[in-house]
């Protein structure tokens, strides 16, 4: 098929696109927050297990400007956000390219529960901002956009939609699996869903939750069953996270991945860290629920498989 033609029929996401761009911009910076750029280049990634980067010239292609924006932060910036490309290996389907862009916002003196209703916020006026009003129609599915939006704790999702419980899953190593298969198509129906409070093991860059200490503080937005962000409370504390990272690069090696570099200039900046919250969201998937785009390929000018 003419790669042309396919162009031209992208005209109207491609303008959806570039308003939305314009309207989070606009957001953020009337809330007072800098724009920040950082390098997609970097020595050294967070070792995450689930996350494999791109290697390019023995560095790293980041697969998320997080440590980078958190230094920012510790050097005593106060509410930052970034719109950049991010990169990550073998991340390719009708919601995933391993070329991507991320919207990543941080604040200081600020939790998780502060971020979900940042995002109430932020949508809210991107539904005024396009002319949808209080809510937006997503593949048939109509979802009300009006506050407070559901909130759901992970271990009350698996027993609600689950055939396994939290510790079932865990114990199996099957996670991920039954997240994606049994619960994550069952969120963000009719409203947008905050699911919230991860297992310890499942937030490696995220705080302790003080009256659990066996789940984290993080969350991940869904809106028509398809997750658009993950956010956490940071964790500030520079030796737990050396050792989370130590049992992370651990599980990496164990699973025959590469080994990566320690990111010594982040462990240390946390010692200036103070109580702060972050979030990343996928702006494609954000631009196809408004754009009502079944297949990410729909929204971005150039898919890797047309270059």
């Amino acid at each position: 098929m003419d790669g042309s033609w396919l162009l031209a029929k992208k005209q109207s996401a491609l303008r959806l696109r570039a308003k939305i761009l314009q309207e989070l911009r606009n957001f953020f910076m009337a809330r007072g927050y800098l724009e920040t750029e950082t390098p997609c280049l970097i020595p050294a990634p967070a070792p995450e297990f689930h996350i494999d980067t791109m290697i390019c010239h023995g560095w790293f292609l980041h697969p998320s400007p997080e440590l980078c924006m958190k230094r920012l932060l510790a050097a005593g910036y106060d509410n930052i956000f970034q719109i950049c490309r991010c990169f990550r290996q073998n991340e390719r389907g009708s919601h995933h390219l391993p070329e991507f862009t991320m919207l990543e916002w941080y604040r200081r003196d600020a939790d998780y529960r502060d971020l979900m209703e940042e995002c109430e916020d932020m949508i809210l006026h991107l539904a005024a901002a396009l002319g949808h009003g209080g809510a937006v129609s997503y593949q048939g599915q109509v979802i009300r956009l009006q506050k407070p939006w559901e909130r759901i704790t992970v271990k009350a999702a698996f027993e609600k939609y689950a055939a396994l419980s939290v510790e079932e899953a865990l114990r199996g190593d099957c996670f991920d699996e039954v997240l994606t298969a049994q619960v994550e198509p069952n969120l963000g129906k009719g409203q947008p869903t905050f699911l919230y409070d991860y297992p310890l093991d499942l937030g490696s860059l995220a705080r302790a939750k003080k009256e659990d200490a066996s789940v984290v503080e993080r969350f991940e937005l869904y809106m028509a069953g398809m997750e658009l962000a993950n956010a956490f409370t940071e964790l500030t504390d520079a030796d737990a996270q050396r050792r989370r990272f130590v049992n992370e690069e651990d599980k990496r090696r164990r699973a025959g991945k590469p080994p990566y570099p320690v990111p010594e200039p982040f462990l240390e900046s946390l010692r200036d860290l103070e109580e702060s919250a972050g979030i990343a969201l996928g702006l494609d998937r954000l631009v196809m629920i408004f754009a009502d785009a079944l297949h990410i390929d729909d929204v971005v000018a150039f898919p890797p498989e047309t270059l």
